[in-house]
């Protein structure tokens, strides 16, 4: 039994279809339908052969060509020649031409408006088409030419602007991939830090024991542990990328402070609030709320300066849970923010790598960062 789509789910897809480039595509045969009605009237009185009700069937035919423009927008073009030398009907070559423009670009357009123009010519040459379009060759021109022109000119600015929005995005997601890429980096990173300190004082502790059972049984196995200890310190940093000359200690939740403090001196006081259930967090986590509160705090301060932040670190069990909420701005900065975009991609891979996951969104007149991840705590 066929079921029909639930009310919402049919709303959905309409909304879908509605922003597709399908619909676009409809909407364009519908006006040029539209256009051309009017000149039924016209063409039912004029010796064609056709009635009102013919006529209006032939131009839907021919409106109708322009659904699949995208594809085959060669075809409305040569229809649209046929009815401009049959009917003589102008409105539809106007549509051909300019999806000619914004979907097959310069070259294209400007040579379907030359073989527009030349059949155009061909037909003010042939005997009894009629001359309401022009006594002369130059009065037909100047209506035949600004039209085709025109149309082919507007199509090739949206085929433009068109190339301009699709490189500008793909410029936001090469930034967006080199931003999860760089994030990746940093979360290895604090792992070299934080394992390889852990691996350090595994092997010498090790050694140390080794010392002490010196003589005895358990000698060789702390010292196999020891030897074992420095091959993972090793093969880490030769698979993780290192900061060289110039690593530093992770930051963590003592960093928070600083943070706010430094959020404060730019103009955003900041309310921040850290459970002390969260200082039992891995280093890694801490470096992970760290590097949290620190991009939503730098956001803040660019889309909203001097509007107050409130950051609060909760740990529920086995869940660690960061909200970064901050008033909107009730106008823009007077300086639009540097800002490459890309902050929300890093956050996102840093939470998502650890198993969590990351929402930003408009509430209630605020902007609100909500991370969520384990907390690694039992």
């Amino acid at each position: 039994m066929l079921r029909l789509p639930a009310p919402p789910a049919l709303r959905r897809r309409v909304d879908r279809w509605a922003g597709s480039p399908r619909a676009m595509d409809v909407v364009a045969a519908l006006a040029a339908f539209g256009l051309m009605l009017l000149d039924v009237p016209g063409l039912a009185r004029a010796d064609n052969s056709l009635t009102g009700v013919t006529a209006t069937l032939v131009l839907a035919a021919g409106a109708a060509t322009l659904v699949p423009r995208r594809r085959a927008p060669w075809l409305p073009f040569a229809v649209a020649v046929v009815l401009m030398g049959w009917l003589h009907e102008f409105t539809m070559i106007q549509f051909a031409l300019y999806s000619l423009g914004r979907f097959r670009g310069r070259r294209t357009a400007v040579l379907a408006t030359l073989l527009y123009v030349a059949a155009a010519y061909a037909y003010f040459n042939t005997p009894g088409w009629p001359a309401r379009h022009g006594d002369t060759l130059s009065d037909f021109l100047s209506l035949v030419v600004p039209i085709g022109v025109l149309a082919a000119g507007v199509g090739i600015a949206a085929y433009r602007h068109d190339l301009v929005r699709a490189l500008e995005a793909q410029r936001r997601e090469a930034a967006a991939r080199q931003a999860v890429q760089e994030e990746r980096i940093s979360v290895g990173r604090d792992v070299h830090d934080l394992v390889g300190r852990e691996l350090t004082v595994l092997a010498v502790r090790a050694e140390v024991l080794a010392v002490r059972a010196r003589g005895e049984a358990h000698e060789k196995d702390f010292e196999e542990l020891a030897d074992t200890a420095r091959r993972a310190h090793r093969m880490l940093n030769e698979t993780i990328v290192r900061r060289g000359d110039e690593q530093t200690a992770t930051p963590g939740l003592d960093g928070l402070a600083a943070l706010a403090a430094q959020s404060e001196r730019m103009g955003s006081p900041v309310d921040l609030t850290v459970a002390a259930a969260a200082k039992a967090l891995s280093p890694l986590r801490q470096t992970a709320v760290h590097r949290v509160v620190q991009e939503c705090l730098t956001n803040a301060a660019k889309h909203a300066p001097g509007l107050p932040v409130t950051v609060a670190i909760t740990v529920d069990g086995p869940s660690l849970r960061i909200e970064v909420r901050n008033p909107l701005a009730a106008a823009p900065p007077d300086r639009a923010p540097v800002s490459t975009g890309t902050g929300l991609f890093s956050m996102d891979e840093r939470v998502t790598s650890m198993g969590g996951t990351l929402k930003a969104r408009r509430e209630h007149g605020a902007y609100v960062v909500t991370a969520t991840l384990p907390s690694g705590l039992r």
